[in-house]
């Protein structure tokens, strides 16, 4: 809102320094301060209503050490994340823009899914929550709706450099804009894949029907993604500082590629409009920075399926605009573990028992982290490790820019 008016001030009235918010790197400043500032006031006071509300955590004995402790913890806290993110990008990001649409709608969605989840696990007091069936029919409505918008929408296209007759980049006013179903792939040199290669067997015509393959890798995204959120959200801090190390590379490579000059010399995808989602990735760090201010060890709130579902969501629908999906594995091997170690230990139990009639496990809990609770790490330490390992898959992630 703020960024449209100082907008008509600028180009009706000539307003005095309104035109530095046409300036994104101002206002994902803007959003990062603004967030942070929400996400730590406000915050407490939500808190304070949680606690009035008796929305406290219903912890299950697992045998893991301090478990009992978090007994009564508000839980919800996810609440603050998607306020802190939201209010940010009403005021200083361009509501015209189909990439902040896009992310505004993936955002809301997942977080009413995660809020009724967990209002039916405080309030009717039913452990399981929402049942999985209808999670995954969320899921998958809102990976349809982010594919629709992504791939018919006029809006969303990619510029090509064009080349002179000397092999040379024509004028930046020249490039050839076109719609596309081209993604990035890390470590290759000429790294880009186009979605419609998948249906080339069908032969001609197949690029009529490439829509519904990039509708079904989107919700497979978007689907996996918030689950390996989800998961790793068993520690106090450890998916709220993975999201935030995710949403800071994932800024990195929005700014990128958003800006043609360093797509030009990074010889990226230049992908037009883009670059007004670093307002929406910064308010995402902020949130994700001030929300662990109360949810460090020990935890004074948890975020629930309120925030994990939509940190998870964000982030996939973030990677999918800006075509670096395929760069998730790397960035988001913390969730990928988690996700892996759950999958892993279910089937390897069942196999077990079918061959045996005892089930026998891989890890001594899923997922992962608990695994580390169970060999009497501390939590802190667990968490911090993890940080580490997620700081390390970011720095491999932005190193793929001139790694092929």
């Amino acid at each position: 809102m703020l960024y449209h008016l100082f907008t008509y001030l600028d180009d009706v009235h000539n307003l005095p320094g309104a035109g530095l918010f046409q300036y994104i790197s101002f206002r994902a400043a803007l959003s990062i301060i603004t967030s942070l500032l929400i996400s730590m006031i406000l915050g407490k006071r939500i808190i304070q209503w949680l606690q009035l509300m008796q929305v406290g955590e219903i912890v299950r004995d697992l045998g893991l050490e301090g478990q009992m402790k978090k007994q009564g913890t508000p839980t919800m806290g996810g609440i603050i994340i998607l306020s802190s993110i939201l209010i940010p990008i009403l005021l200083f990001a361009d509501l015209t823009n189909i990439y902040v649409q896009t992310m505004l709608i993936a955002t809301v969605w997942l977080g009413l899914i995660g809020f009724l989840d967990d209002y039916i696990k405080v309030f009717r007091k039913n452990k399981a929550g929402l049942a999985g069936k209808f999670k995954v029919v969320g899921q998958i409505g809102v990976g349809i709706i982010v594919g629709s918008m992504l791939y018919f929408s006029p809006d969303v296209t990619i510029k090509e450099p064009v080349y002179d007759t000397a092999g040379q980049i024509t004028s930046t006013a020249d490039w050839l804009e076109m719609k596309s179903t081209k993604t990035t792939i890390p470590f290759i040199k000429n790294n880009e894949f186009d979605y419609v290669w998948l249906i080339d067997w069908m032969g001609e015509g197949a690029s009529d029907y490439v829509w519904i393959v990039f509708i079904m890798m989107v919700i497979l995204i978007v689907t996996a993604v918030s689950n390996g959120a989800n998961m790793t959200d068993g520690l106090d801090g450890l998916a709220t500082g993975t999201s935030a190390i995710i949403g800071t590379t994932l800024a990195i490579l929005a700014y990128v590629s958003g800006n043609y000059i360093f797509a030009d010399y990074l010889n990226i995808m230049y992908i037009p409009n883009s670059g007004e989602m670093v307002i929406f990735i910064a308010a995402f760090v902020g949130a994700c920075i001030g929300f662990l201010w109360y949810n460090a060890y020990p935890a004074q709130v948890f975020m629930g399926d309120t925030g994990s579902l939509a940190l998870g969501g964000i982030i996939a629908t973030f990677a999918i605009a800006i075509r670096k999906e395929l760069l998730i594995p790397v960035l988001c091997g913390i969730f990928l573990i988690e996700n892996l170690s759950v999958m892993i230990q279910v089937s390897w139990f069942k196999y077990t028992k079918a061959r045996t009639g005892e089930g026998r496990r891989v890890f001594l809990m899923a997922p992962l982290h608990h695994h580390y609770q169970k060999k009497n790490l501390p939590e802190s330490k667990i968490v911090a490790r993890f940080w580490i390992i997620g700081i390390i898959l970011a720095v491999v992630t932005i190193v793929t820019l001139k790694v092929r």
